[in-house]
């Protein structure tokens, strides 16, 4: 595929975001792109903006916005890319809206219904498998925790609150009147909802597979717990301990440098907050396989797991996206059915409940994401570019959409031997 000579943005490095720095010459498919950019207009009422405000189709008043800068790019881009092209240009400048958010909120809803009927050769010409390299095999799950948990642990001190929990909440009442002084006792809320389920109290072993920046650990051992918990960020290890040795705790708790396949011991209880997503769904499982393996007889497992129906999950897996590219790569996305499934296939877990929490994360999201948007000038200070700050509020938007839609959400799982509680 040919490259234009087009001028690039001045805010693109080639160097550093090569696939965002070149617009693809896709004629053909670029005409394809405008002819479904028309149809999702229509069909879900948003107001495509051209440049100098002329709109691309008749729009409802108060319409989600697309704002087109670079309306020939865009098109190609996304005409040679699907999805990755769509998210590529966003990074690029190619267009933008003054409600994100909503706009993808929007987009998301029923995507199955954007392509025309008997476009799957279509779709197909579309669709990437994820490089070998990315596959979380024991090799390369450290190097894929890397690329997004080492960015920086000042970056996300930047929009997380002082907890450091990068999970999604629990509130009392998510809404939009939710405020950031919420999100704490949100957070702890959501820790301790965790650690009941799994029954931690004085005296349990407990060992958490996804240490985070501590917060559940600390909390786990201010319970009189003995924890033992695992991370695969050489970042967040540094500041985890440092945390937890602040408080006090560092006889209670030991971070370690370790993946869930080399684990060793006999735990009470075992509790992972959304690390299931970066696993994988050919190492699923050889994950409840660990998980079966390292827990004590009556011992109880809680997993908090962002989750898909099933047949969205059947339909994605497999499917290189935007964001396994670019945020979290290796990732899947599991269906509870998934889960249940798998943990019975494999182990003698069984799980025992699911409590859901989408509108949760949406609001956690949002916070997050107006406070990422806030911050742009210290995270330039930081050393990260205009092209990764878009990235970055592009993953949080349209991860907040995911949730609002429904076409995502998260539970709260607990799993047990032969469902025995």
């Amino acid at each position: 595929m040919t490259v234009t000579t087009a001028p690039l943005p001045s805010a693109v490095d080639p160097a550093r975001w090569p696939d965002v720095a070149r617009v693809p010459h896709a004629p053909l498919r670029a005409a394809a792109a405008g002819r479904l950019l028309r149809r999702a207009a229509a069909r879900r009422g948003l107001r495509v903006e051209l440049p100098g405000g002329r709109p691309l189709l008749p729009a409802p008043p108060g319409a989600p916005v697309l704002r087109l800068h670079r309306p020939e790019a865009f098109l190609h881009r996304v005409g040679a890319g699907g999805l990755i092209g769509f998210g590529e240009s966003y990074q690029a400048g190619d267009w933008d809206s003054p409600d994100l958010a909503r706009l993808l909120t929007v987009l998301a809803a029923r995507p199955e219904t954007l392509v025309p009927p008997g476009s799957g050769l279509l779709r197909r010409l579309y669709v990437r498998r994820p490089p070998a390299a990315e596959l979380s095999t024991a090799d390369n799950a450290q190097h894929n925790v890397h690329r997004h948990y080492d960015l920086s642990n000042e970056l996300f001190a930047l929009f997380l609150d002082p907890t450091l929990s990068y999970s999604s909440a629990v509130f009392s009442d998510p809404s939009p009147a939710t405020r950031w002084a919420d999100l704490v006792p949100a957070q702890h809320r959501k820790i301790d909802r965790l650690l009941d389920l799994a029954r931690v109290g004085p005296g349990t072993r407990l060992l958490e597979i996804g240490t985070g920046w501590g917060e559940l650990a600390l909390r786990a051992a201010a319970r009189g717990a003995r924890v033992t918990t695992l991370t695969l960020s050489a970042e967040q290890l540094v500041l985890a301990r440092r945390r937890i040795a602040d408080a006090g705790q560092s006889e209670r708790v030991d971070v370690r440098l370790c993946d869930y396949r080399q684990a060793r011991g006999s735990y009470d209880a075992i509790v992972s907050c959304e690390m299931i997503e970066a696993v994988g769904r050919p190492f699923w499982p050889a994950y409840f396989t660990a998980l079966d393996g390292l827990l004590a007889p009556g011992g109880r497992v809680a997993l908090q797991a962002i989750t898909m129906p099933h047949d969205r999950m059947l339909a994605s897996s497999g499917t290189y996206t935007w964001i396994l590219k670019y945020v979290f790569p290796g990732g899947q996305i599991p269906s509870l059915r998934a889960i249940a499934d798998t943990a019975a296939a494999h182990t003698r877990l069984r799980m025992d409940s699911a409590d859901a929490y989408g509108p949760h994360y949406a609001e956690t999201l949002r916070l997050w994401r107006e406070r990422f948007t806030a911050e742009a000038g210290p995270v330039a200070a930081l050393g990260f570019d205009e092209v990764f700050r878009r990235m970055w509020e592009l993953y949080l938007a349209y991860s907040e959409a995911g949730f609002r839609s429904g076409y995502l959400n998260v539970h709260q799982v607990l799993l047990s031997r032969d469902g025995l509680r």
